[in-house]
C-alpha cells in the first residue's frame, strides 16, 4: 500500500520545525532549528525575536525535512499546523506558510492543537494506540490533566493556576544564577544535591482538586535565598547550597506532578498515563512517574527526549482527524490561548 505523506509545521514558541509523516502514522524526518542561543542573553523567549527567526528559518527547515524524508513537495497530501495555542507572532508565521502551502498544493489544511500534540507524541512513540488514558502535559506555558477518551477527544481535568511547571524551572534557575533554558540547568544542578535540605510547600498535593500552583513555590525558593527582606538577591555562588536548593526545588515540583497523575488515575479509573511536553524530559520526574505508574498497576507512556520538547512530528495528530474528514477552513487563524 502507497503510503500518504503530510507536512507538519511547529512555530508555536522559540522552536522552528517542520515533521514528514506518513497515515500510519509514522514518522520520517523530523527537523528542529533551535532558537535557544538567541534567547539565552535575555534570561527567556522574547516574542519579537522569535518571530523574526521563525521567518528567516521556516523554509529550510521545510526542505530540509522534505529532504531527509525522500518525499518530493507535490507528494504531499495535507499539511498539518499547530496553531494554537502560542506566542501569536511566532504562531502566525507557521500558520500563514501553511496556508500558502495548502492552497498551493490544493492540499487539506489542517489545524493541530500544540497542548493536545504532546500527548499525541505518547503515541507516536508508543507505536500503537494508548487511548483512553490519562494525559499530563508539562511544559514552559502549561501544565495540565486530560482525561483522553480517544486520540482527539480531550476532557480537561485541571491545570495551573497561576506560573506553568517549565516556567518556575526557567524563574528559579534564574534565581540560582544556572542561565537559560532553566529546566535542564537546574536539572543538572540538583544532581549534586540534597532534594531534602531545603522546606519548601508542595501546593494542593493533599487535596482532591487537580489543580497545580507553582508561583508560591519559586517565591519560597526566593525567601529561602535571601529572606523576605532582600527583593533582588544576587544568586549564589557554586557549591553546596546552590545545589541544595536546585535539588529541593525540583523534588517538590516532582511531587506534586507525581502525587496529581496518582489523584487523576484513581479518580478516572484508566490504567494508562501520558506524559508530554519539555518538563517530561526531566529524568529525576520521568524516574518518579514510573514508579508510581508501577505502584497504581498503570502503564506509562512518556516519548524520548526529542519528542518531549517541541517539534513538529507531533502534529501527526492530525492524521486522527483526517482520518474523520475533517478539515481546517481557509481562514485558520493563529489563536494564542487554549482553545
Amino acid at each position: 500500500m502507497i503510503p500518504t505523506f503530510f507536512l507538519g509545521i511547529e512555530t508555536s514558541c522559540d522552536e522552528t520545525a517542520a515533521a514528514v509523516f506518513t497515515d500510519e502514522p509514522a514518522v520520517l524526518a523530523n527537523v528542529v532549528a533551535s532558537q535557544t542561543d538567541l534567547h539565552a542573553r535575555f534570561g527567556g523567549v522574547v516574542p519579537e525575536v522569535a518571530a523574526r527567526a521563525h521567518l528567516q528559518r521556516l523554509l529550510p527547515v521545510i526542505d530540509e525535512a522534505l529532504r531527509q524524508a525522500n518525499v518530493r513537495l507535490d507528494q504531499i497530501a495535507g499539511v498539518a499546523v499547530h496553531h494554537t495555542p502560542g506566542l501569536v507572532g511566532a504562531l502566525l508565521v507557521g500558520v500563514s506558510a501553511a496556508k500558502m502551502l495548502a492552497v498551493a498544493l490544493d492540499v487539506p489544511l489542517l489545524g493541530v492543537n500544540h497542548v493536545h500534540g504532546h500527548l499525541y507524541a505518547c503515541r507516536l512513540a508508543a507505536g500503537r494506540d494508548i487511548f483512553p488514558c490519562v494525559g499530563l502535559v508539562v511544559s514552559g506555558g502549561h501544565t495540565m490533566l486530560f482525561h483522553c477518551r480517544d486520540a482527539v477527544t480531550f476532557e480537561r481535568l485541571g491545570g495551573t493556576l497561576d506560573d506553568a511547571a517549565g516556567e518556575a524551572f526557567d524563574k528559579v534557575a534564574t534565581l540560582l544564577g544556572l542561565g537559560f533554558p532553566g529546566g535542564p540547568a537546574v536539572e543538572r544542578e540538583a544532581a549534586a544535591g540534597d532534594p531534602k535540605a531545603v522546606r519548601l510547600p508542595r501546593p494542593f498535593l493533599h487535596e482532591d482538586r487537580l489543580d497545580f500552583s507553582f508561583s508560591g513555590l519559586k517565591t519560597a525558593v526566593l525567601y529561602a535565598l535571601a529572606g523576605q527582606n532582600e527583593p533582588r538577591p544576587a544568586p549564589p555562588p557554586p557549591g553546596k547550597r546552590r545545589a541544595d536548593l536546585a535539588a529541593s526545588f525540583q523534588e517538590a515540583v516532582v511531587d506534586v506532578l507525581t502525587a496529581k497523575c496518582r489523584q487523576a488515575i484513581r479518580r478516572t479509573g484508566l490504567n494508562r498515563l501520558a506524559v508530554g511536553g519539555g518538563v517530561a524530559a526531566n529524568r529525576r520526574l520521568r524516574d518518579a512517574l514510573e514508579r508510581m505508574a508501577h505502584e497504581e498497576g498503570a502503564e506509562l507512556f512518556i516519548p524520548p527526549m526529542g519528542l518531549c520538547t517541541d517539534n513538529a512530528a507531533m502534529a501527526a495528530a492530525a492524521v486522527e482527524r483526517w482520518r474523520r474528514g475533517d478539515r481546517s477552513p481557509p481562514d485558520l487563524d493563529a489563536v494564542p490561548t487554549l482553545v
